[in-house]
């Protein structure tokens, strides 16, 4: 029988570190990454937030040169505390599941995403990062 995306999002939950909003609020710390589409991210964003799209984060985290990316220097360090976000919390539950197989060793994903964030009335961003 095949596997569900819930599957796969409850397998990679299993294997990576969640933080709930109010949580990071307090105690910040890394580097923010939007996992979301561009457009997503232009309608609002976490304070700080660099968008790095679900569909080639693992190329642009090291800068692939097949990609032609540029990327800060920072975010290839494996051991960069990391906090990624999506809407509810799947995509990037997904993404730090790759990271961390990657070799990046201090990766969270915000639980509940950007609509857990909202719902406990922390500020959203809309300037460009």
């Amino acid at each position: 029988m095949a596997r569900t995306v819930q599957d796969l999002v409850a397998e990679a939950r299993s294997r990576i570190e969640e933080i709930a909003p109010d949580q990071f609020a307090a105690q910040g710390g890394g580097v923010v990454i939007d996992v979301r589409e561009p457009a997503e991210y232009a309608q609002g964003h976490l304070p700080g937030a660099i968008n790095l799209p679900r569909g080639v984060l693992e190329f642009q985290i090291h800068a692939h040169p097949a990609m032609a990316c540029a990327t800060s220097e920072a975010l290839a360090m494996p051991d960069r505390a990391l906090l990624l976000y999506c809407l509810t919390g799947g995509r990037s539950a997904l993404a730090a599941d790759s990271l961390q197989s990657l070799g990046f060793t201090c990766v969270r994903s915000l639980a509940g995403g950007l609509t857990a964030w909202r719902n406990a009335g922390l500020t959203l961003s809309t300037d460009a990062a």
